[in-house]
């Protein structure tokens, strides 16, 4: 199945090093920028998905209303890209360069994610957040569980669950704009396209069950 090969690209990803920056990757082995077009064939913007819609909630005020970070700007872009040209998702982007993601998630089809945004990890005391960011392994497990590996589209978040990337489940509920995933994360941005991603912009960083 797309997903299960989906699986694998994440396990090969976790072994290598890549970046998820529009900056040019560094001499210890980081893969393509997140800049960089992605690993496969062109993908069809998400503005053509059926499931493509308005962007909703709070912080969806901050967006741009032109260029590349703007919605419409990133529906064109592969997912780890537009993340690289939003602001607000500088400490997510640090994070998926450091674990090597950034080919897996260019390159994925059909994807939905869900980022944390700076805030989110401010939450995380700083001496825990430095101890994860240096640690490929939890880091990628924990990138890995906001990667859900089919499009949903807002009213598949109610009351539903999910198998992540990571492998573990994540649960979602919520209705109309508001919407939880998890038991603490809200949606701050819902329902943002990317050219091969649905992305919940949330308010606090997940992690996978133990």
């Amino acid at each position: 199945m797309y997903r299960n090969r989906i699986a694998a690209g994440v396990l090969t990803a976790a072994a290598l090093t890549a970046a998820l920056t529009a900056c040019s990757g560094d001499g210890d082995g980081d893969g393509n920028a997140a800049g960089a077009p992605p690993a496969t064939a062109a993908q069809t913007p998400a503005a053509a998905s059926p499931e493509a819609g308005k962007p909703f909630g709070p912080a969806c005020s901050a967006v741009p209303a032109t260029g590349k970070g703007s919605f419409t700007g990133m529906a064109t872009d592969p997912v780890a890209t537009a993340a690289s040209n939003n602001p607000a998702l500088s400490t997510l982007v640090t994070a998926v360069k450091k674990a090597g993601l950034v080919d897996t998630l260019n390159s994925a089809k059909d994807v939905t994610v869900f980022a944390p945004t700076n805030q989110a990890f401010e939450k995380i005391p700083k001496a825990t957040l430095a101890k994860v960011l240096a640690d490929k392994k939890t880091l990628t497990a924990i990138l890995t569980y906001h990667v859900v590996g089919e499009r949903v589209a807002p009213s598949g978040l109610a009351s539903n669950s999910f198998k992540t990337l990571q492998g573990g489940m994540v649960t979602t509920s919520g209705s109309g704009e508001s919407f939880k995933v998890g038991d603490e994360a809200s949606v701050v941005c819902g329902n943002v396209q990317t050219a091969n991603a649905t992305v919940y912009i949330i308010d606090t960083v997940l992690m996978p069950p133990k």
